[in-house]
């Protein structure tokens, strides 16, 4: 770093993506990217509704967010547009936290959340999560602060229930609760309909997964007007202009076809339940996840070896160098040919070996 890098963030450890390779002919199942593309006429219906370059977007998304409105019986005051979710999961750092505030999140979940709240200068507490993995609500009973959780939790897939998470809503509705949704198209079971019930809920979801948008960066919160306003406010003392045009026209035009939503994430999920079945069959250790990726570790070879044993083979899968984890592997679901792909060089790697 220079010499002029603030102290204040000197320790600071950013957050780490996936590999986004630049060669031809591998096979990208890191990053949770949906295996099919938008439509044609979603294509041509986002250059229609893409207004002149030369003027700046709509600050408030106020067509989007009516849209959105409308697709989940919400008002407009309900919502908020991001640069991608994890944007609005930062706004949700800078504005529900504080010193005697801190931020709340399991200890195996999404890697931006101790990097949103280094980075915006609030403490933090991590929850662990229990052996088999699974988030238990009374742990975050009697505990002061904002409660972050993924859900589908990532990089486990596994998913509290809306009734899990209403309990602990209303464990202190003097506290946040912040439910990042980014997978849920692939279990439908959300805590949306909670929101008109609970003013101390917000739910954050994005485009980049089930409606295959990861390129245009876009995504929402949704909550009650107050939350949200708050929001606003730290968005606009940041870059009121964070949603580019093509990137909300893009989105209003996903909402056109948001009936194919449940149709993509099903065939991804039939794919994702013969992945898993496949990988039981050969002795691996599976969870059982609830989103369009799969966390397993193998019978005998390390999770490490593995992972480079498939990228000499050109597969890319996501492995995360902890501890608790660090035999497993997350890997995204592709097409059922993508998972062919992966279950041959997975058994050539185990003959080589002389086994997995």
């Amino acid at each position: 770093m220079s010499r002029f890098f603030s102290s204040r963030l000197a320790d600071l450890v950013p957050y780490t993506p996936g590999e986004q390779p630049r060669e031809d002919g591998l096979l990208k199942l890191n990053t949770n990217e949906l295996p099919f593309p938008p439509s044609p006429r979603v294509l041509s219906r986002a250059q229609e509704l893409t207004r002149a370059l030369q003027l700046y977007p709509d600050p408030d998304c106020t067509l989007l967010r009516r849209e959105l409105a409308q697709a989940w019986g919400l008002e407009p005051e309900q919502i908020l547009c991001g640069n991608g979710s994890d944007e609005i999961l930062s706004f949700a750092f800078q504005a529900f936290c504080s010193d005697d505030r801190p931020a709340l999140f399991p200890d195996l979940t999404y890697g931006f959340y101790p990097v949103f709240a280094r980075a915006n200068g609030v403490p933090w507490r991590e929850i662990p999560l229990r052996e088999d993995f699974s988030v238990v609500i009374d742990d975050y009973r009697n505990l002061e602060g904002t409660v972050f959780l993924a859900n589908p939790n990532a990089p486990t897939g596994l998913q509290l229930s809306p009734g899990e998470i209403e309990v602990l809503v209303r464990q202190d509705r003097g506290r946040v609760v912040v439910i990042d949704e980014a997978y849920v198209d692939f279990s439908r079971q959300s805590a949306l309909p909670l929101i008109r019930h609970y003013d101390n809920l917000l739910v954050v979801r994005t485009f980049s997964k089930s409606r295959a948008l990861a390129g245009a960066r876009l995504g929402f919160g949704l909550g009650d007007p107050a939350l949200i306003a708050d929001l606003n406010r730290v968005r606009c003392s940041f870059n009121p202009y964070n949603v580019s045009s093509p990137a909300q026209a893009l989105g209003r035009a996903i909402l056109e076809e948001e009936d194919s939503v449940p149709l993509r994430c099903g065939a991804v999920v039939q794919t994702r339940e013969k992945t898993v079945l496949g990988l039981r069959e050969r002795g691996f250790s599976v969870t059982d996840s609830r989103a369009n990726f799969v966390f397993a570790a193998p019978p005998h070879m390390g999770g490490e070896t593995l992972f480079h044993a498939l990228r000499e083979k050109g597969i890319l899968v996501r492995r995360f160098d902890k501890p608790r984890i660090a035999e497993y592997l997350r890997i995204t679901v592709g097409t059922d040919a993508q998972m062919d792909r992966f279950f041959a060089a997975l058994d050539d790697i185990g003959k080589e070996a002389g086994g997995l």
